[in-house]
């Protein structure tokens, strides 16, 4: 396993996010509210978590939904999944969607997301007339029949 050190500021009284299980790729983080928030169907809101963190160059942290969250209740992460660049240093917020029928309430200390901390590479484009074939060639969106 490949760990990376990030430093954390967690300004909440909730813990800080940790893995559940051994090989979670995630790590559930909390909302920190002063008080509920009730997102009717279809609305949104940013929601904060109190907490800031320090990247390294060259990693990136997104926000990702929970699965739970989402079947159970249609809450999901609006810009999923949401990026955290190396030299942000601000408070991480959670934008939540309510895509159910219902309203549906936020507390303090839910569970609202999952942090994934990655490596990424920067791109150099190279301008090309033409790129080489493939077995897949174009085809997209389906195209398997699957």
């Amino acid at each position: 396993m490949n760990n990376i050190s990030v430093n954390i500021v967690n300004h909440s009284p909730h813990p800080t996010p940790a893995y559940a299980t051994e090989q979670s790729a995630g790590m559930d983080i909390h909302a920190w509210l002063k008080q509920p928030v009730t997102l009717q169907p279809l609305q949104r809101a940013l929601i904060p978590t109190g907490i800031h963190i320090a990247l390294p160059e060259g990693v990136e942290c997104q926000v990702r939904p929970r699965s739970g969250l989402a079947l159970k209740r249609g809450l999901t992460v609006l810009n999923s999944p949401g990026t955290i660049d190396a030299d942000y240093r601000g408070e991480i917020g959670v934008i939540l969607i309510n895509l159910s029928n219902e309203p549906q309430t936020i507390n303090d200390g839910e569970r609202i997301a999952q942090l994934v901390v990655a490596r990424h590479c920067h791109v150099e484009w190279q301008p090309a007339d033409n790129l080489d074939d493939t077995q897949r060639g174009q085809g997209g969106f389906g195209h398997t029949g699957v």
